[in-house]
């Protein structure tokens, strides 16, 4: 029995050896792959240094020296997207690796995503402290962000009755690929429907631009149209962007109309100020001029970059009679995908706004009553761009839950749906 149990033991010492042994010319060999993929990343034949390190990357692995060259070959390759992806696998994880995070940054710069390169860098400088490297990297992210490369600043709205969503993105100017010329013009065309499920018919909004780049800015002239509780109207509009400086700029909008459905006289506009550490803020104001009732709103916003995350929260007071006051807010978070045109965005909003209750006769406007609604909004939107060609598409869903203006306390449904299409040139 005794025997029995030597040998029993002396074969799992044996057997433990030789595993080890195994793991050991295993990891070994690995080291000798990586080594081999370095020298090719370094000679510039990534091809073959993929090769190599997809094999040696192991999606539960914490060693991440291979999953970092990985990265970085990516990177020098053109494919930001996916180096990008592996750089946050492994910053998600080891939070003080100072290469890694200067290597994450220095893709989002070869990849002009300078809004992206400085809320990273901001987030690498929470670990790191006073790196002078990473602030270095993002000195160069903030000045590209200055300079306006990329993107656009672009103005939402719902229905005329409320305040507009002015969801800004960080440039004023469009750049065009390489040794072609700048496309500083657009048009578009918006369409959108919306259906409810009781009381109201569906009502239908579109709209035509024209977009301009300037100098001074952006300025846009628009057409909208809407067919609601079977009554159209046309509106017209023009909102401006100036830029003031690097850190400031502006928003200017003022809309006319002959229609019911339409304010006769719309008028609005917010300061914009680029903050230290990706932060944004904006004050201002909107002046809605009904037929028998005026409307002034004040409203102000903060967004923050993080990542290629941009958040955004907007509140919107109306002074009342009374000492009535009704407050609303959104929050809009939106996630950019390989530039600051491509992003896909969440907007969930509530409060209480302003509803004009029209009572009108054989297209006739008989009398209007301001009244102050509870509401709910959610709606999601994804913007991207053609394979080959700068055009941009928008679809976006929705859904509201709004108070009866003639029954407080009881609410109906709807659900929207739209498009557009932009065509630049």
């Amino acid at each position: 029995m005794k025997l029995k149990i030597t040998y029993l033991f002396v074969l799992c010492i044996f057997t433990a050896l030789s595993v080890q042994c195994q793991e050991r010319g295993a990891a070994e060999m690995d080291e000798v792959r990586l080594a081999e993929a370095r020298n090719l990343a370094f000679e510039g034949d990534y091809k073959s240094a993929n090769a190599i390190l997809t094999e040696l990357v192991k999606p539960d692995s914490k060693d991440h020296s291979a999953r970092s060259l990985l990265a970085s070959t990516y990177s020098w390759s053109g494919e930001y997207d996916r180096a990008r992806e592996e750089f946050n696998i492994i910053t998600s994880s080891e939070r003080k690796d100072r290469d890694v995070w200067i290597a994450a940054v220095k893709n989002e710069l070869y990849a002009k995503n300078h809004a992206t390169a400085v809320g990273l860098a901001n987030k690498a400088l929470i670990f790191l402290k006073d790196d002078p490297e990473v602030k270095r990297l993002k000195t160069i992210a903030e000045e590209g962000l200055a300079r306006t490369e990329y993107g656009e600043m672009e103005s939402y709205k719902n229905d005329s009755t409320t305040v507009p969503q002015k969801e800004v993105l960080d440039m004023l100017a469009t750049k065009s690929p390489e040794g072609e010329p700048a496309l500083n013009n657009s048009i578009s065309l918006r369409n959108l429907a919306v259906v409810y499920d009781q009381r109201y018919d569906p009502m239908y909004y579109s709209s035509l631009s024209y977009k301009r780049q300037t100098p001074l800015g952006s300025i846009i002239p628009r057409i909208n149209y809407s067919n609601r509780l079977g009554t159209y109207g046309v509106q017209y509009e023009v909102d401006f962007y100036p830029k003031i400086s690097k850190r400031f700029y502006a928003y200017l909008n003022y809309g006319y109309s002959n229609a019911s459905i339409y304010p006769k006289h719309r008028v609005g506009g917010d300061l914009y100020a680029n903050l230290p550490a990706a932060f944004e803020f904006s004050a201002g104001g909107r002046y809605i001029d009904f037929e028998t009732t005026k409307v002034s709103i004040i409203t102000n916003s903060l967004g923050y970059y993080t990542g290629n995350y941009y958040f955004s929260l907007r509140s919107y007071i109306t002074p009342g009679s009374d000492n009535l006051t009704s407050y609303s807010g959104n929050l809009l978070v939106r996630k950019y995908l390989k530039d600051a045109v491509n992003y896909i965005g969440l907007t969930v909003g509530m409060g209480y706004s302003p509803e004009l209750q029209q009572l009108t006769y054989g297209g006739e406007l008989l009398a209007e009553t301001l009244l102050y609604v509870e509401s709910q909004r959610l709606s999601l939107e994804y913007q991207f761009t053609g394979k080959k060609s700068p055009n941009i598409y928008t679809a976006n869903i929705g859904a509201t839950r709004q108070e009866l203006i003639f029954d407080s306390g009881k609410f109906f449904y709807g659900i929207s749906a739209g498009l557009t299409y932009e065509v630049k040139f």
